[in-house]
């Protein structure tokens, strides 16, 4: 059992944070912490600033207005829904950009051998399928051994089966490694299977701020996942039957 957020040492500290686009206040001075090794997954319906806040984390919203206070560590990596990969690159050559020498390819060897794809350093992008590509993804994020992992919704453009391949690989992965990890995702079902903790944002605020202490792996037809399922889907604004109204 993952422990409770107040007793880790931040990674991550927000306070009061802002960002508008025009005359649009997108985020609504928000305030939270994440802990060391702490996961933590944001929901929220389409527009309402999840991937925002993510960008503000990962520093690339230079161009938007905003405020606030913003404590992020100096190692940090996003992992997007694609891949990203260069496609005039290896597998490898992907994993490794940016690190020195010999030791970077040993790192890279080991980073894509805990993905899964040890033998396939020397591939192309595009003999790799969809979920290959996002272990290349993930392993060219850890290879840096990051104290912060920022993911926006890696796993929406894959397949059914894929995808929970990637949910196991994804878990094993951030014990071994212990970032702190921002997760943005749609799927309610999907944040509850990952995260020690779940945030749902609403209108620039968070509405929920819940933590999960299921043990893992988590069953889906627990009936405290289904409780669990109803409260956030609630947040979400749907209406699941038999649920009674707040």
């Amino acid at each position: 059992m993952a422990p409770h957020p107040g007793q880790l040492k931040p990674a991550v500290h927000v306070e009061k944070l802002v960002r508008r686009f025009a005359a649009k206040t997108i985020l609504d001075g928000v305030d939270l912490d994440i802990g060391e090794g702490e996961f933590v997954a944001l929901l929220g319906k389409s527009g309402s600033g999840k991937s925002t806040f993510l960008r503000a984390l990962a520093g690339l919203d230079h161009e938007v207005e905003g405020t606030g206070a913003l404590e992020t560590p100096e190692r940090l990596s996003v992992v997007f829904q694609d891949a990203r990969l260069l496609p005039w690159r290896t597998t490898i050559q992907n994993v490794t950009l940016g690190l020195p020498g010999g030791a970077g390819q040993e790192a890279g060897r080991k980073a894509l051998a805990e993905v899964g794809l040890e033998g396939r350093e020397t591939a192309w992008p595009n003999q790799l399928s969809g979920g290959e590509q996002q272990r290349v993804a993930l392993a060219r994020s850890l290879v840096r051994e990051p104290a912060l992992l920022l993911a926006d919704e890696p796993f929406g453009a894959l397949d059914a089966l894929t995808r929970l391949k990637m949910h196991d690989l994804l878990r094993e992965l951030c014990a071994r490694h212990r970032p702190a990890v921002l997760l943005v995702t749609h799927d309610v079902d999907e944040a509850i299977s990952l995260a020690d903790r779940i945030l749902v944002l609403d209108e620039g605020r968070f509405v929920e701020d819940l933590h999960i202490d299921l043990p893992a792996p988590r069953d889906h037809g627990d009936r405290r996942f289904a409780q669990i399922r109803t409260q956030l889907l609630g947040r979400l604004g749907v209406n699941v039957p038999g649920r009674r109204a707040a």
